[in-house]
């Protein structure tokens, strides 16, 4: 290994300090953060908030201190499908109720890895990646899918938010400190001295979430007034007739589309990663891959349906949050820091500088000649940010950051319809295709 040496810091001092730009970005940077004095202010201008194809939706929603995005953007998909059919101009979906369940699942999802692995040593990869990683708020479109397919949906009413499911990082911290407590009980065990363990762990952990986020509803009102007003109640609903009556969509409809073009992924080929999933024995978490232009059209389709779509992306780049504008041409880090930065979609992948952390809504894209150039988001992070929570994308930040979406599967290409039929590739538990659901 070599140090850096005496003569080679003095190099670095002098070469730093014979460059005047060097001294200019310093004093910007005594009193002003990095983005602003590399933004690019031309940008924003080219990117108005104005679409030619765009769906009216409600109001942004709010998932606070927690990574339910997911949860919220996936609800806010279905909301849309009650809302137009009832003429009801503004309500939510009970994310919490979706929430708790989706915790006490991944709980016992956690066990059954675990006691699957069961017999490794701790330090072996894939163990200590469940260990790492335990459960978190994070998940995928077929994760919300098999929650209301077993627990059905509550409007927001009947389970509304509490502080902690709004705030869940000290709840987290303690489920996972319980699971490895349980990992480490487990060791040596025999099968049934383990599943003695799941349901004993399973109990303390089902306690602890309750206290949270308070106990779900087994039966709930639906009340609302219409556009005009009009009043209209259904009682004595249970979360599965809610569903079966206010939710005509079918769920299994939905294909989960990406864009991966590492070496690893060819495309027209369909992938899933080992123990990404919340729900035992609920549906499995497939991706088709397929080029950008592709991935687009299916969405351009479903949205010219006036259909929004669901979203997997990389928000922490590039991005403006008060001006409500991703664009990977807003910031210049290149020129006015001199550094070397460029890396395509693939390398950024491949080298773990990016990777889905965040789910949204498409809701717009604005076509020249048939292309995109611009999209609108309506993302989960409240009204008093960006455009009253709606966000805009350039189409080139969309071909770098976007990595999923989904689809009905009407709006595939028959090819691609034919291809979510195909073998299934499993990918480690460590590929930033399962990131989302950390």
């Amino acid at each position: 290994m070599k140090s850096i040496k005496s003569q080679d810091l003095q190099s670095l001092r002098k070469n730093y300090l014979d460059n005047d730009v060097n001294r200019i970005v310093r004093n910007a940077l005594v009193h002003h953060d990095a983005d602003r004095i590399a933004s690019v202010f031309e940008q924003e201008r080219e990117h108005p908030n104005v679409f030619s194809v765009e769906i009216e939706t409600m109001p942004a929603t709010n998932q606070l201190s927690s990574g339910r995005c997911w949860i919220f953007s996936a609800l806010n998909v279905l909301r849309e499908q009650i809302a137009k059919k009832y003429h009801i101009d503004s309500f939510e979906l009970s994310q919490n109720y979706v929430a708790f369940y989706d915790k006490l699942e991944k709980v016992n999802w956690f066990m059954n890895c675990v006691m699957e692995e069961a017999g490794k040593p701790l330090d072996d990869r894939t163990m200590q990646w469940l260990l790492d990683n335990g459960i978190g708020d994070g998940g995928q479109w077929d994760m919300v899918v098999s929650l209301i397919k077993k627990y059905g949906l509550c409007p927001k009413d009947a389970m509304p938010e509490t502080y902690i499911s709004s705030h869940t990082g000290r709840m987290n911290g303690l489920l996972n400190q319980r699971l490895r407590r349980f990992t480490l009980d487990i060791q040596g065990k025999s099968k049934e001295e383990m599943e003695n363990l799941r349901k004993e762990t399973l109990e303390e952990c089902y306690r602890l979430i309750a206290d949270c986020f308070g106990v779900p509803p087994v039966t709930f009102a639906f009340e609302y007034r219409d556009s005009k007003k009009k009043f209209h109640a259904d009682y004595d609903l249970t979360p599965q007739k809610f569903v079966e009556t206010y939710l005509e969509e079918d769920l299994d409809s939905y294909a989960v589309i990406i864009n991966a073009p590492t070496a690893d992924k060819p495309y027209h080929k369909l992938y899933t990663v080992k123990y990404i999933g919340n729900v035992v024995n609920g549906n499995p978490i497939r991706y088709l891959n397929l080029p950008m232009e592709d991935l687009k059209k299916a969405i351009i389709r479903q949205l010219k349906d006036g259909k929004p779509v669901w979203f997997g992306c990389d928000c922490g780049k590039d991005g403006n949050r008060t001006s409500g504008l991703w664009d990977d041409a807003s910031y210049d880090f290149k020129h006015t820091f001199d550094m070397k930065l460029d890396m395509s979609k693939a390398e950024m992948l491949d080298s773990r500088h990016s990777a889905m952390n965040h789910a949204m809504v498409l809701t717009g894209v604005n076509l020249v000649n048939g292309k995109p150039t611009r999209w609108k988001i309506e993302n989960s992070w409240g009204t008093d940010k960006a455009n009253k929570g709606y966000y805009i994308c350039s189409d080139t930040w969309f071909d770098r950051y976007v990595f999923e979406a989904a689809v009905q599967t009407t709006y595939l290409s028959a090819k691609e319809r034919k291809e979510l039929k195909g073998k299934v590739t499993v990918l480690n538990p460590w590929d930033p295709f399962g990131t989302l659901a950390d």
